[in-house]
């Protein structure tokens, strides 16, 4: 049986969260903003009319907003990985198979699904979607990932489809492949674009037709994948499991700007939280932690930016052991007379504690660290991330310099008990 693949995705993801829970949004402009409230990262049909664009600064757009009466959110995590959550519990009852791309996006196998009832199952699975979550999508169907993820920007781009596009027969792709430039196929970015521009291509037909020994060349073994991939030949399979991580990061600019050393430890100290909670969820563990901040290119006044790899005996995931190395880190490269904008750990080759070489000097106690993050996380999870943390973190964080700016964020509606919805009867 011909393998077959649907992607299916939310429409303005972050903006159609913010509308489920406030009926009154509905076709009115709303943007949602990146950490710091600092630019556009999600957009209405509505506010993309008013000619705001991916990533526009906000600083930039404030007349737009004003003039068109743009709703703006910060953005709120909590409420669109639950989301995502939710609409993940949908798809298992109509696919055994499921990769989950992104928060809002998310491969399913439909192979076992017969040819001509795909588009009626992608219909009924948008309905489902909509009916229990709230949440708009666009559903497209294809014989490879690639063109599955091509017939899902055809549907979103074309009203008249009616959320749904499916590309599995050869027509199809005859009749929507030339009209599809080459921006719109999963794996060509700009410098793609300009390489293959080059030999004359314009669409994803014309990218098809090419010789995969040429394009191999150009584009090295990716972009022959392409177009095996473009033709209908699968190249890149489901991955149902998630392929282990090889590096962990946690990087913040800060709502403000930080210029004594107290202050940037405590930021570290706080992201090291955050980044041992990381590995712990994934079951892994690093032997080495670089820190790093820099100030912005924005400011007047004196430029810097340094980092610094700070290595331990062995590898761990415990809090406390991150905590001090960052700080320790933090102060190694530290330069008083700058105003920093942002600050950063970051960690690569993470493996499984259990199966790390032990130290011979200076071992850490796993047995009594693993209880002890078990208990801080146990603690965590049921009472609300940040409940229990490091006191270097800083106590009072929530008025500090560092901490990450959300001054529109609405409530967390369906992950904190006292912001759940309250229904009136009259």
């Amino acid at each position: 049986m011909t393998r077959s693949f649907a992607l299916i995705d939310g429409n303005s993801f972050y903006c159609s969260c913010e509308r489920v829970f406030d009926p009154a949004l509905k076709g009115k402009p709303v943007i949602v903003l990146s950490n710091n409230d600092g630019c556009a990262v999600a957009r209405t049909a509505e506010a993309k009319a008013l000619g705001i664009k991916m990533g526009a600064p906000m600083f930039l757009i404030r007349d737009i907003v004003k003039r068109g009466g743009v709703r703006v959110f910060s953005s709120n995590y909590a409420l669109y990985g639950d989301m995502s959550r939710r609409m993940g519990t949908v798809y298992e009852r109509f696919a055994s198979e499921i990769e989950t791309y992104s928060i809002d996006e998310s491969f399913l196998d439909v192979t076992p699904v017969a040819p001509e009832h795909r588009e009626e199952m992608a219909r009924d699975l948008r309905a489902t979607v909509t009916a229990w979550t709230g949440v708009p999508t666009c559903v497209g169907i294809g014989p490879t990932k690639t063109l599955a993820k091509l017939a899902n920007r055809i549907a979103k781009d074309t009203p008249q489809l009616g959320g749904v596009c499916d590309l599995t027969s050869p027509a199809a792709r005859a009749e929507w492949l030339p009209l599809m430039p080459l921006g719109d196929v999963w794996g060509i970015g700009a410098a793609s674009q300009a390489k293959l521009a080059a030999i004359g291509c314009k669409s994803a037909a014309d990218v098809a037709a090419l010789d995969p020994k040429q394009v191999r060349k150009v584009m090295t073994v990716v972009g022959e994948r392409i177009i095996h991939e473009l033709r209908g030949t699968p190249c890149i399979d489901l991955e149902s499991v998630a392929p282990t991580r090889k590096g962990c990061a946690v990087t913040r600019s800060f709502s403000g700007r930080v210029d004594d050393l107290a202050t940037m430890l405590e930021a570290v100290a706080s992201h090291a939280t955050r980044l041992g909670e990381k590995l712990r969820h994934h079951g892994l563990a690093t032997d080495h932690v670089t820190v790093f901040y820099h100030t912005s290119p924005h400011d007047i006044g004196p430029a810097r930016s340094v980092s610094t790899t700070v290595d331990f005996p062995e590898a761990s995931n415990d809090t406390l052991v991150l905590v001090r190395a960052a700080k320790w880190g933090a102060r190694r490269i530290w330069k008083g007379g700058h105003r920093y904008s942002k600050v950063g750990l970051m960690t690569v080759d993470l493996v499984a504690p259990e199966l790390s070489q032990r130290a011979l000097i200076g071992a850490l106690d796993r047995e009594h660290s693993g209880r002890l993050m078990a208990a801080l996380d146990a603690c965590n999870a049921r009472f609300g991330r940040g409940t229990v943390f490091p006191a270097a973190a800083g106590v009072e964080r929530q008025r500090k310099a560092w901490t990450t700016k959300f001054e529109m964020r609405s409530p967390c509606w369906t992950t904190r008990i006292d912001e759940v919805p309250v229904i009136a009867a009259c």
